[in-house]
């Protein structure tokens, strides 16, 4: 039995969420569906004191550490995102493997679909001797309204 390949089902969805915590045998406590959900209506990433906020905001009462603690579950468990910054963790929804557009005005961070052309695959992976088969890309920037200022 241990043998076997686990089949991972992609999280595209809250209902894809919930439905993992259950596979993997977590509880379905009423804080962490309270995160899940944020994370999913919201659609940016977050870090802990933004989600406790918001929460707490919305009358949805929770406390600091409930928060940590389940983010930290969450994301053990790659049910939701974790990305670590020098200022601090952030987390977000899951869906397809996306990559990052990093704004350096603003710090926000946008999920891309980048798909890299087969015949760039293939040179990386000749070059390495590993077989790619899955890949993320940070780009880091700023608006383009203020690049122009940043380029004189």
């Amino acid at each position: 039995m241990q043998n076997e390949a686990a089949v991972v089902k992609p999280i595209r969805s809250l209902e894809d969420a919930l439905d993992q915590c259950q596979r993997l045998g977590m509880r379905l406590s009423r804080q962490r569906r309270f995160i899940l959900e944020l994370l999913w209506q919201a659609q940016e990433h977050l870090c802990a004191r933004e989600i406790y906020d918001r929460l707490n905001q919305q009358g949805k009462a929770i406390g600091h550490t409930s928060v940590y603690q389940n983010l930290e579950a969450l994301s053990s468990q790659g049910i939701i995102e974790c990305i670590e910054r020098s200022d601090g963790r952030l987390y977000g929804n899951i869906s397809d493997t996306h990559s990052h557009v990093n704004c350096l005005d603003t710090d926000q961070i946008i999920d891309v679909y980048v798909k890299l052309p087969q015949d760039l695959l293939e040179q990386i992976e000749q070059r390495t001797g590993v077989q790619i088969t899955e890949y993320r890309i940070d780009f880091y920037g700023y608006r383009k309204e203020q690049s122009g200022d940043r380029s004189a």
